[in-house]
């Protein structure tokens, strides 16, 4: 193997661990190379068994192997979709929020932020209950979303989410 090859494969590798859930696109924009070197480097890589791939239903995300449950995984995927991370981010600064106040601090329509909430309802990652008329949504595992969002901060690059756990680190 050339030195350039080993380069670029080592460049590929190193942002997959600093940014793990990354997907394909991002990498590409990320980096110079082209698309095809990109994929050859990421079959190597899982040939190997250095990285790991997880399906979030609309990209394929990479993670170095053997680093995240498949619960975590999940939790990544979810937190690197920027409503899905700001439906998260307040969640978590409240226990229970009903889909139109998480649409006004979100900032996005009711039926987008219901889509949001189900599809995390169906990852586990929130739970929802009945409250009279009203949907009350809460964070299943806070500390894991807590977990994995003071350690992957820097990569989740979110200036709205930092300001809403950041109050949340006050409490």
């Amino acid at each position: 193997m050339d030195e350039p090859e080993l380069d670029s494969r080592r460049a590929i590798f190193g942002e997959i661990r600093a940014t793990p859930g990354i997907h394909f696109r991002e990498l590409l924009r990320r980096h110079e190379y082209a698309q095809g070197t990109i994929q050859y480097h990421l079959r190597w890589l899982e040939d190997e068994g250095l990285v790991e791939s997880s399906d979030d239903g609309n990209f394929t995300r990479y993670y170095p192997a053997h680093s995240f449950e498949p619960g975590d995984k999940t939790t990544m995927n979810a937190l690197r979709r920027k409503y899905s991370r700001r439906i998260i981010a307040q969640l978590a600064s409240e226990d229970e929020l009903s889909t139109a106040t998480l649409s006004d601090r979100v900032g996005k329509s009711r039926s987008t932020v219901s889509w949001h909430l189900s599809r995390l309802h169906e990852e586990e990652i929130v739970e929802k209950e009945r409250d009279g008329r009203t949907v009350l949504y809460s964070l299943r595992d806070r500390d894991r979303v807590m977990r994995l969002y003071a350690t992957y901060q820097a990569s989740l690059r979110d200036r709205l989410l930092d300001k809403v756990l950041d109050l949340w680190d006050v409490y």
